[in-house]
């Protein structure tokens, strides 16, 4: 059981994506702390470079400048330590669910039956028991985005970096869901990073909310947001005024 999460550190990040005339500034002068065990969501418009931040702190892609430290080491391949769920989802069409699910488990070579038993372990807790052998083709979109919740839980990661992990679930179960990754998050101690397009699921995950500009990205805002985790949060008016606290700095009306 993971023990305790990661720190983040973007300083002066600058990422350039091409050369010459198609050069694409993504993200400009990048600069934020993420402390161990913090549950942190990052917000801005479409397209501004929220999920190349992600992929940066994944080690999948190295900035053109500053630099992006986790645990006082410059990041500059994928960590072991680091589970990513990413926009695509990344499963495998020819393996099971159950399979998909211990995955990232069989890659560091844990022993065969270990890892069903985790991922096993991890399928019940997104409410996928009993689909254990179904193909991908044959889940829905949002039975496929709690699969790929399932393998970054079956991990004993101290990262969890989530690009929209539950954009394509339905109303009721994604805030279910939600409640899933705070009881996780709270009980294993790991620091998470979440991409959302929503103010209202920034809200409820996020201990601070990071608000970027549109591209080239740099960070406009940060909302600090203490009371996440807190029973009945959803249903208060502070939880009202915090997401309005949040819209206001992404249309850059903060009072």
């Amino acid at each position: 059981m993971n023990q305790g999460g990661a720190q983040i550190e973007f300083t002066g990040v600058g990422l350039t994506y091409g050369r010459g005339d198609e050069a694409v500034e993504a993200l400009r002068d990048v600069t934020f702390t993420v402390a161990a065990g913090e549950s942190v969501a990052l917000i801005g418009p479409s397209g501004c470079g929220k999920s190349t931040t992600l992929h940066l702190v994944a080690g999948l892609l190295a900035p053109s400048e500053g630099a992006v430290v986790v645990n006082g080491d410059v990041v500059s391949c994928p960590r072991r330590e680091t589970a990513f769920i990413q926009q695509d989802l990344g499963l495998l069409p020819w393996k099971t669910a159950l399979q998909n699910a211990a995955l990232g488990l069989r890659i560091r070579k844990m022993p065969r039956d270990e890892a069903l038993a985790r991922a096993q372990s991890a399928l019940a807790r997104v409410e996928l028991e009993g689909f254990e052998r179904s193909w991908p083709k044959d889940l829905s979109g949002g039975m496929r985005q709690r699969l790929a919740l399932a393998r970054a839980l079956a991990m004993d990661a101290d990262l969890l970096l989530m690009d929209e992990p539950l954009s394509a679930i339905d109303a009721l179960l994604r805030e279910s869901l939600q409640d899933t990754l705070l009881d996780l998050w709270r009980e294993r101690g790991h620091t998470q990073m979440l991409v959302t397009h929503s103010i209202e699921e920034a809200v409820y995950l996020g201990q601070r909310i990071i608000v970027f500009s549109d591209r080239p990205a740099t960070v406009v805002g940060v909302v600090d947001n203490p009371a996440v985790g807190d029973a009945g949060w959803r249903a208060s008016a502070a939880f009202a005024e915090k997401c309005q606290e949040v819209r206001d700095a992404l249309t850059g009306d903060a009072r």
